[in-house]
């Protein structure tokens, strides 16, 4: 069966569709550093990296030896013996993380890791209430999800985690008022990535650490996507010089290899798990191979300066799509961002959705921001080759000038791109509507970007 027809029949429909409509029905094969190859030989330039959890893109030698070294040894744990491994990773995270952040709990995801900071809160302080901010995402699991700030993805699960406050993020005058003796926790993202890419205001973390101080509340500072270098800094909370009590990651930790989350708290949050140590456990958790891998992607991190060579090439890139938005003014609203965490927000869905689908015909994938479909992301391995992103340049404005029709047959012919291609699937499965419609649909000066062409894309989106 084609992948496509997997994906159909047994793992997701609206999954399949959504895959198809953006032009992505043949499977992922292989992939080898920035770089993605199909089913069909096709070769595709990441700009996703697995949300961020590629950092050195995919198959990279030193984490995939350092796994192939410990599985030799062992892949997983007894569960009743200590492993050094795990040991020696969290030695290495408290040596490198802010303050004295120094006890981490390993577990599989940046969704667990979220979990446990909650329930570490709550067992700390006794209390249960939480603040959260509108337009947080920090995982689907029902306690991550009820700190998360978009009524899509919490509606049809109520009733969630009681006692959650959601304010506007940025709002220090609203974290006040929300944060009280009941609080157990305030938790937020330095940068919010999926809620489009928004970091924080210069000093509202320092305000919210003040604000938590004084209520005796803890800050858990969800790094997920934003920690190990991804911002051109070894952890974002540190532009404003923020110890949290609580700090979750996952995602770049185990090195585009092993899939691994971490909390790690300061002694004095700690400690409410110390009296009875099999109160909060995982089973895969910790184990040796993503454990290896972790430690393996901390050496190269660190002894590559990757967060400062990710601070350069993002400013580099960031200036390069500043610049774009400037050409293309009806399209482009705004960029944002730190290092290789940049969103390029459209002045609406449809337009995102037409561009995206475009930059897949011509080799590069990129994807919404969950929360913020607006916002497209650019969020490349911290090791990309700078000439692969002029690559990835060319094609955005290859892209963007079609859709605006700033370029004759010659010009797109020139470009390599097939004009004639449907953007979004054949006319059986959108309606009939051809790319011609899509892009009237879409041009510069149509106000709204309505249409079919918007039609098409919501409908992918819905």
């Amino acid at each position: 069966m084609a992948v496509k027809d997997l994906y159909d029949s047994y793992i997701n429909p609206g999954m399949a569709k959504l895959h198809h409509l953006m032009g992505l029905s043949a499977g992922e094969l292989r992939g080898e550093g920035s770089l993605v190859y199909d089913e069909d030989g096709r070769r595709y330039i990441d700009c996703v990296s697995g949300y961020g959890s590629l950092p050195f893109g995919h198959r990279p030698g030193p984490v995939l030896e350092a796994v192939r070294r410990q599985m030799d040894r062992m892949a997983l744990s007894s569960k009743v013996m200590p492993g050094r491994p795990v040991g020696e990773l969290a030695e290495a995270l408290a040596g490198w993380t802010p303050g004295d952040l120094q006890y981490s709990f390993f577990c599989n995801s940046g969704a667990e890791a979220v979990e446990g900071a909650l329930k570490l809160a709550r067992a700390v302080t006794g209390r249960p209430g939480f603040v959260a901010a509108e337009g947080g995402f920090h995982g689907k699991t029902f306690g991550a999800l009820s700190v998360s700030g978009r009524q899509r993805y919490r509606a049809p699960f109520h009733p969630l985690l009681p006692g959650v406050t959601l304010v506007p993020f940025g709002d220090v005058e609203a974290l006040k008022r929300a944060v009280s003796q009941e609080t157990a926790a305030v938790i937020l993202e330095p940068i919010q990535g999926e809620g489009g890419v928004h970091p924080a205001p210069r000093g509202y973390l320092t305000a919210a650490r003040e604000i938590c101080d004084r209520a005796g509340a803890l800050l858990i500072l969800d790094e997920v996507q934003t920690g190990l270098g991804r911002t051109g800094m070894p952890f974002a909370a540190e532009r404003d010089g923020v110890v949290p009590d609580v700090m979750c990651l996952a995602k770049a930790l185990g090195g585009g290899v092993m899939p691994i989350g971490c909390f790690i708290a300061r002694p004095e949050a700690a400690r409410a798990f110390w009296e009875d140590p099999l109160i909060h456990t995982s089973t895969f958790g910790g184990n040796p191979l993503a454990a290896a891998a972790g430690l393996a992607t901390l050496d190269w991190l660190q002894r590559e300066d990757l967060p400062g060579a990710a601070a350069e090439t993002g400013r580099w890139l960031k200036g390069e799509f500043e610049e774009m938005a400037k050409r293309y003014p009806g399209w482009i609203r705004e960029v944002r961002g730190e290092g290789l965490l940049l969103g390029v927000e459209f002045v609406d869905e449809a337009r995102g959705g037409l561009v995206m689908s475009g930059l897949v015909e011509k080799g590069v994938l990129t994807a919404f921001t969950l929360n913020e479909y607006r916002v497209v992301r650019v969020e490349p391995s911290l090791t990309i080759d700078r000439g692969l992103l002029i690559q990835v340049l060319e094609a955005w404005d290859a892209v963007l000038g079609y859709w605006c029709g700033q370029l004759d047959p010659g010009e797109l012919e020139a470009t390599g791109w097939e004009p004639d291609r449907q953007v979004l699937g054949p006319d059986s499965e959108n309606g009939g509507e051809s790319r011609e419609t899509a892009r009237n649909a879409g041009k510069e000066g149509d106000g709204n970007a309505g249409g079919s062409g918007e039609g098409v894309v919501r409908r992918a989106l819905a």
